[in-house]
């Protein structure tokens, strides 16, 4: 597989949180390869499940979200969109942003702005909310009321590009980087033999409720899952307390709400593959799919692994290359043996 084109791909496409199917679509596809059957369910999730032909096995479940943040119009005015947010979006970032605007085809957009000629001073030190800000789409009022319906959801534009070295920049890296290290990891486990039922899925509306998680977790039922999401990585302005580093290999979660067993059976396959890895402290809400589907049924066996990435839910995400690598050898690792083993941990 190859990673850059195949995150490309992916992140290339429109998906907020509710309007994903064209990238469950696509993950479907990308899936295929590595798995006995794939499909997208009745809630927009994509899901693929290799079997191993045990009876009875036990079923691994490893979840990334494809959804990412986004706008959606909520009126027209002289010509420009008003709108509101999909998920987390900082009203500071908007301002000059590029958007594509999710019709039939596809428009593109340009958050207003105003230029710093005519600010007041007091109004530079400002961040303009979310209500005052209105898209620009280079229509009239009459052209933008018949081509743009109350509702159109609108991201950023773009898909990813390279910086220097293994370094890639982008949008809605998060999370669908981590679904490329899933289809990376039942890549590496291709030809391998496996004692455990092996089900990925790429899950919808993380960003807004973690619904997609919860449905499809509960029609798998399985008995473990991994909650693979980015992480905050180390920039100069970061909390002192985030020690993420890019390129440092991936977080493993350690915390209340994962699985003790499962937590050290990350960091045990981490060290005996040379994979590096960094503990990453989660003593409350992990912010991930992993809450909602430690909870699911009587309850689901949870670990939580994380890929470090900067600039977290704005159109210049970055990360590395090398930890897509990492995080998909890791779980590879936990997923070989893991039927004969588990007896020993739980």
């Amino acid at each position: 597989m190859d990673i850059r084109k195949t995150l490309d791909t992916l992140c290339s496409m429109a998906g907020p949180s509710g309007f994903e199917r064209a990238v469950a679509e696509q993950a479907v596809e990308l899936m295929r390869p590595y798995v006995d059957e794939a499909a997208v369910d009745r809630f927009g999730n994509a899901i693929g499940v290799r079997l191993c032909g045990r009876p009875g096995a036990k079923k691994l479940l490893l979840d990334a979200h494809l959804d990412e943040i986004g706008l959606i119009v909520t009126g027209v005015e002289e010509g420009f969109l008003r709108f509101r947010t999909i998920g987390g979006v900082d009203p500071r970032m908007l301002p000059d942003r590029e958007l594509t605007v999710m019709t039939q085809p596809p428009i593109l957009g340009v958050v207003a702005c105003l230029p710093p000629h005519v600010l007041q001073a007091e109004d530079m030190k400002k961040s303009i909310p979310i209500d005052d800000l209105r898209v620009d789409v280079g229509m009239s009022q009459e052209q933008a009321e018949a081509a743009i319906p109350i509702g159109t959801p609108m991201v950023f534009r773009g898909g990813s590009f390279a910086l220097d070295g293994d370094k890639l920049c982008g949008k809605s890296m998060d999370d669908r980087s981590c679904f490329v290290t899933l289809l990376r990891a039942a890549e590496l486990l291709k030809d391998k033999p496996l004692d455990v039922d092996l089900y990925i899925m790429g899950s919808t509306r993380e960003e807004v409720s973690g619904a997609g998680a919860k449905v499809g977790t509960y029609g798998i039922n399985p008995d473990f899952c991994v909650a693979v999401d980015v992480t905050h990585g180390k920039t100069p302005d970061a909390n002192l307390h985030r020690r993420s580093s890019i390129g440092g290999g991936p977080q493993i979660g350690i915390g209340p709400n994962m699985t003790r067993w499962m937590t050290q059976r990350m960091i045990e396959k981490a060290k005996a593959n040379a994979i590096p890895y960094q503990p990453e402290v989660m003593e409350g809400h992990t912010g991930t799919n992993g809450w909602g589907m430690q909870v699911t049924r009587e309850g689901v066996a949870t670990s939580v692994v994380s890929l470090p990435l900067k600039y977290m839910h704005s159109p210049i995400e970055v990360l590395d290359i090398q930890d897509i690598e990492h995080v998909a050898a890791l779980l590879a690792a936990f997923t070989e043996n893991l039927g004969k083993e588990v007896g020993k941990l739980c």
